[in-house]
This record gives C-alpha cells, sequence and structure tokens, in this order.
C-alpha cells in the first residue's frame, strides 16, 4: 500500500513536467489551429542544450533553463516563418505535413550530431526521505520549476496586453485585426512560445531521466493525451491533466512492465476523445 502512494506520489511530481511539455502543443494548437508534430524533437533539442550548458559551464541545470527557453522562442520563432506561416489557414493537413517534415529534418539531424546513445545530466539535489521510501530533489525542484512557469503563462495570458491579445487572436483572427492586432505578430509569438515551453520541458526532463535525440517522442504522445484531456486554451488547466496522467502511470507502475504504459495512455487518449470532447477545463480538442 505504501509502495503504491510512494509511486504515485512520484508520478505526481513527474506530471508536472507533462503538463508542461502539454501546454506548448496547447498554445500552438488551441491558438493557430495547427498540430504541430515537431512538438517532441522541440523537447529532446531542450534536453540536449540543457546538457550541452551544463557540460559547459557545470552550474545548476535549474539556472542554464533561461537560456534553454530563450533558445527554444528563438527556434520557434524560425520554424513559423520557414514551416508554419504559409500553411496557416489551409487544410489541417498542410499543417500536419509541414510541421512533420521539420520533426523529421531535426530528428536526422540531431541523429548525424549526438547518435542515438543515451545522455544524462550528472545533477542531483538532495532529497526526502520517508521510511524505505526516497524522492530525490530534482524531481520536486523540477515539479516546482514546473508549476511556476505554468503560473506564469497563466498570469501572462490573462494579465498582460499581449497576453490577452494571443486570446483575442485565439477566439476571433478577423475581429482582432480589426480591432487592430496584427495577427501575424501575434501568432509568430505564439508559436515561439509553444516551442519555448517545449524546450522548457525537455530541459526539466534531462534532469530526471537519460535520453536520446528520440526520448521527445514519448512526451510528444503524453503531450497529446494531457491536451485532449484537458481541452484547448488553459495553461493551468493542461498542468493538472498532466499531474492526472502522471498519477495513473504510478498507479500502475507498480503492477505492471512500464512497456504497458504508452498503450494505456493510448486508450486514455482515445476515451478522453470520446468522453470529453471538449476536454475537461477548455475548448473543444
Amino acid at each position: 500500500m505504501y509502495g503504491l502512494l510512494a509511486s504515485m506520489f512520484d508520478g505526481l511530481l513527474i506530471g508536472c513536467v507533462y503538463g508542461l511539455a502539454a501546454m506548448g502543443l496547447s498554445l500552438v494548437w488551441g491558438v493557430m489551429n495547427v498540430i504541430n508534430l515537431a512538438h517532441g524533437v522541440m523537447i529532446a533539442f531542450g534536453m540536449f542544450g540543457l546538457y550541452f550548458l551544463f557540460t559547459a559551464y557545470g552550474i545548476n541545470p535549474y539556472v542554464l533553463l533561461l537560456p534553454v527557453i530563450i533558445a527554444g522562442f528563438v527556434s520557434g520563432v524560425v520554424i513559423y516563418w520557414v514551416a508554419v506561416h504559409r500553411v496557416i489557414g489551409r487544410p489541417i493537413l498542410t499543417s500536419l505535413l509541414s510541421t512533420f517534415a521539420v520533426n523529421m529534418i531535426l530528428i536526422g539531424l540531431g541523429t548525424t550530431l549526438w547518435s542515438t546513445s543515451p545522455y544524462n545530466v550528472a545533477f542531483s539535489l538532495p532529497g526526502i526521505t520517508i521510511g524505505p521510501y526516497t524522492f530525490t530533489g530534482g524531481h520536486f525542484a523540477a515539479a516546482f520549476s514546473a508549476v511556476i512557469l505554468a503560473l506564469g503563462l497563466e498570469a501572462f495570458l490573462y494579465y498582460t496586453r499581449f497576453g490577452k491579445a494571443i486570446r483575442a487572436v485565439a477566439d476571433n483572427r478577423d475581429a482582432a485585426e480589426l480591432m487592430g492586432i496584427s495577427s501575424a505578430r501575434i501568432l509568430m509569438v505564439a508559436f515561439g512560445l509553444g516551442v519555448a515551453l517545449a524546450a522548457a520541458s525537455g530541459g526539466l526532463a534531462a534532469t530526471l531521466f537519460p535520453f536520446t535525440v528520440l526520448s521527445g517522442g514519448a512526451y510528444q504522445l503524453k503531450s497529446f493525451v494531457v491536451t485532449v484531456l484537458a481541452g484547448l486554451g488553459k495553461p493551468v488547466g493542461a498542468l493538472v491533466a498532466g499531474i492526472l496522467l502522471g498519477l495513473l502511470e504510478g498507479a500502475v507502475t507498480p503492477f505492471m512492465a512500464v512497456s504497458w504504459i504508452p498503450l494505456i495512455e493510448f486508450v486514455l487518449f482515445v476515451m478522453a476523445l470520446v468522453l470529453f470532447p471538449k476536454g475537461i477545463f477548455g475548448r473543444t480538442a
């Protein structure tokens, strides 16, 4: 019984990172109606970004998260103008093919540069021991960082002029343009923020587990599950849905092999689409 509770608590902490990863996907999907299939590889590039910064400077990786976020935003802006800008408003298949092409190019580039060998950020923080169970400090730090970033995004979207402009474009792009809002600039920033959040979640995940250039695929699946479960347009809702997914993983891990988790997540994905077509917190996914 205590082992199950410990596993679920650990899943709760990791679920905060899942929620952060899903926020980037949800933001782009909700604002632009673009399903970013390059989301997973940007998470992987965030992992490598933090790894190389930590290797070069050797300071606290949570401090190095800021340049990873900035680099993610700049990369998102570049990808937007190169591959996404021209497909906005076109059939959804067009954006799928465009972002899938970006995904394959970046995976190929990453595989050439870093192979598919596992990497690891060798950093640890003092943990908390309760009876026979030890919860690593890295899990607490990653969860705390994810919550802070989620609340920051929520505050940005709801309490700043630019954030309100993003929400206005998401609700009605034509009406927003009639009010003098530059939708092209707003969409560029929204996509940049989405990629920045993906890179941030990748950086946090890199402090928890070993990773390869292909690791982003698993997090992309989790991001889809969380986005569909939470609905579009609510960062805190995505965080809560990510925590629920982490709790589920923690609950099933003691009873079955980890290899079953992707199957369970896919079943949850389909069930969420059927039972909650609008999500629990937001608009229709």
